[in-house]
């Protein structure tokens, strides 16, 4: 037996979101009475003594000339192998993009019960159970499984991170025996689209604009930006700000977007929709910045300021930038 965690790289190195996940799955390994493996695939051991200092008890490195750039199909038949390789029970995996649908393939393979975007994680008589927050977060449901294999992706900022020590714990290499061949997606160029922007997933601060940037767009969400950059945030919007060509969809926070659960997240102009509330309700603080006292986001914030956001966030990227010396 043994709880496997997929250790998602991208050309960063290694995704936090994918340390936090290993955190927890540490905690539910000693429930189980078990081990903790990390898998670390590419073609070499990359990322392997960074994944070490996390402490997992062994690290799986599994390396192929096929494995070199990210494809479905290849990384899901990698990862089958090494469940049965070290007999996992269960696979956990962080609900990126990639990770949700490497989990999903996954257990589709192995006939396996699949809780996606889970919330939490816990051992209850032995056997593992998932928290999943359903209904615009309005209720969280408690998953358990029927089959051998339990299949779990952990949407992101569920679990803090932990904090690295020195390298230890087994590392391990396993071919996984791959042919070319007989993968049907093929890799014909890779572009970076890394644009040193901070990532919404990983972002322990969002500032967010909406469509109370209407009256001039371009300069509203220069204002966004401008206080994240002081505050060294990511930049997010809402679906009516994106729908209304505002700003791209990948900064896009909601239901139809990206679910988010930062420690401070600055709503700008955003009433606070059900389908918005849905993908950051989990924030530790929110402020809200509205024009409009009875705007629904007021009942989710912590703070809230009834306000121009035009006035209002230049006054607070001024008032930052003077308590943070910058």
């Amino acid at each position: 037996m043994s709880v496997l965690v997929w250790i998602e790289q991208n050309q960063n190195g290694v995704v936090p979101n994918s340390l936090e996940v290993l955190g927890k799955a540490k905690e539910i390994a000693a429930a189980l009475g078990t081990q903790t493996v990390a898998a670390v695939l590419g073609d070499n051991a990359s990322g392997a003594e960074t994944v070490q200092r996390y402490g997992p008890d062994v690290v799986l490195a599994i390396t192929s000339p096929v494995l070199a750039n990210y494809r479905l199909s290849a990384y899901t038949a990698a990862l089958r192998k090494a469940v049965e390789e070290v007999g996992a029970t269960v696979v956990l995996t962080a609900a990126t993009v990639r990770g949700r649908e490497v989990a999903a393939m996954l257990a589709s393979q192995l006939d396996a019960g699949y809780a996606p975007d889970a919330v939490d994680l816990r051992v209850e008589d032995g056997r593992l159970v998932a928290v999943r927050s359903i209904y615009s977060n309005n209720i969280l449901a408690d998953v358990t499984f029927n089959s051998a294999v339990q299949v779990v992706s952990v949407r992101p900022r569920s679990f803090p991170m932990p904090e690295p020590g020195a390298p230890g714990g087994e590392v391990r290499t396993m071919d996984p025996v791959l042919n070319e061949g007989d993968v049907k997606e093929k890799v014909l160029e890779v572009k970076s689209t890394d644009t040193g922007e901070v990532s919404l997933t990983d972002a322990s601060i969002i500032v967010s604009g909406g469509r109370g940037v209407a009256q001039d767009p371009a300069k509203g969400f220069a204002l966004v930006a401008e206080l994240a950059n002081v505050l060294g945030a990511a930049v997010g919007a809402s679906r009516a700000a994106v729908d209304a060509g505002y700003i791209p969809y990948k900064h896009q926070v909601g239901q139809t977007g990206k679910t988010v659960k930062p420690d401070l997240y600055i709503a700008a102009g955003i009433s606070g929709a059900i389908q918005h509330l849905a993908g950051m309700g989990g924030s530790k603080v929110i402020v809200a910045i509205n024009k409009d006292p009875d705007a629904p986001i007021f009942e989710k914030a912590h703070y809230g300021i009834v306000g121009d956001l035009f006035q209002v966030l230049p006054a607070l990227t001024a008032e930052f930038k003077k308590r943070l010396g910058k």
